[in-house]
Order: structure tokens, then sequence, then C-alpha cells
């Protein structure tokens, strides 16, 4: 059994890594690495045009898929 694994790419002077504005709701993204040769680009509507609701509903997905069984790796 594969034990899950999250890997975060920060850059800590930028408060709004993984977000990205699209006509003016946030959206997340990030990339999975389901095994060492597939990879997919995933981004995914945070549903809101407040950039603060925006970080905080980040900041819980990310914390969140530390639960996660599935073995991944994030990257920016």
């Amino acid at each position: 059994m594969n034990i899950a694994s999250l890997s975060v790419r920060v850059n800590r002077t930028n408060p709004d890594h993984h977000l990205w504005n699209n006509n003016g709701t946030w959206f997340v993204h990030y990339t999975v690495y389901p095994d060492r040769l597939t990879k997919e680009r995933v981004r995914r509507s945070l549903g809101t045009k407040s950039l603060a609701e925006a970080r905080r509903k980040r900041d819980v997905l990310f914390r969140n898929w530390g639960g996660a069984s599935r073995r991944v790796a994030l990257a920016c």
C-alpha cells in the first residue's frame, strides 16, 4: 500500500501562490503527480470574487489534502 505524501512548493514572498483571477473569479491551480510518469494540471474555481476568501479556501484545500489516501505531489 502506498503512503500518501504531499509536497507543496510555496513562494513565501507571494501570498497569492497557486491563485489566479479569471475575469473576476478566483481559481486555485496546481499540478498533481499520481506517479513518476504522469502529471495532471488542475485548475479549480474557488467560487469567489474576494481575494481574502480565495486565500482562505486555498489554505483549507491544501490543509485537508494531507488526509488523502492516494500518493500525490503538488507543485506550482
